[in-house]
């Protein structure tokens, strides 16, 4: 996933019970199809090359069953390790944080919700009925993502839509190509995730 056309659009399937979403760049080019497998014990998420799913581009797995502090090796289609991206449970209780880190355990970067009220705002009328289904266009998270030196790289925002179905990532400054495929990919296993929860 290089040379990627800023913003990208991931947008979630309503048809199907998996959790699937495509990935568009800004001139509409689908870039993968994104599918979470289901009745896994384990998350287990293979990016497809497209909708018709005839290549695995790269696939991105839980290290254990409960995943409060849980982390998800990412692997590309050879089986070659990319990194992983961490939840850091206790931080994420009030916001959701995870950090992303290299093939060799090294943190690269950390993603943070921006504003942890509109998540639990969100959460709390996502339970009311008939309510619920229209939470999905006033309370949108926005999530960024730093480097270690605290610089914005990324900003992934939830967009208004029923059942939260449409996400819209920003590039605000430029990293190496080999970071750019593992922190999107790494956004992607994020977005699966966050959504779950309101």
């Amino acid at each position: 996933m290089q040379n990627l056309q800023y913003p990208l659009f991931l947008k979630f399937k309503i048809s199907t019970l998996a959790s699937d979403f495509n990935i568009s760049d800004k001139n509409g080019n689908s870039l993968a199809y994104v599918r979470q497998k289901l009745f896994k014990l384990k998350e287990d998420v293979v990016v497809y090359n497209n909708e018709s799913r005839t290549q695995e581009n790269f696939r991105i797995r839980a290290n254990q069953w409960i995943d409060f502090n849980a982390s998800y090796a990412i692997t590309d289609h050879t089986g070659k390790n990319l990194g992983k991206i961490a939840r850091k449970g206790m931080r994420s209780i009030w916001k959701a944080t995870y950090f992303v880190l290299d093939a060799f355990d090294n943190q690269k970067y950390k993603v943070q919700e921006e504003n942890a009220w509109v998540k639990i705002i969100d959460g709390f009328f996502t339970e009311i009925p008939i309510l619920g289904i229209f939470t999905g266009y006033f309370f949108n998270p926005t999530y960024i993502v730093h480097d270690n030196n605290g610089k914005e790289i990324y900003r992934l925002k939830k967009m208004p839509s029923f059942f939260g179905r449409k996400f819209q990532l920003d590039q605000i400054n430029d990293i190496a190509d080999e970071d750019e495929t593992l922190v999107v990919l790494s956004l992607m296993m994020m977005v699966l995730l966050e959504r779950a929860k309101g």
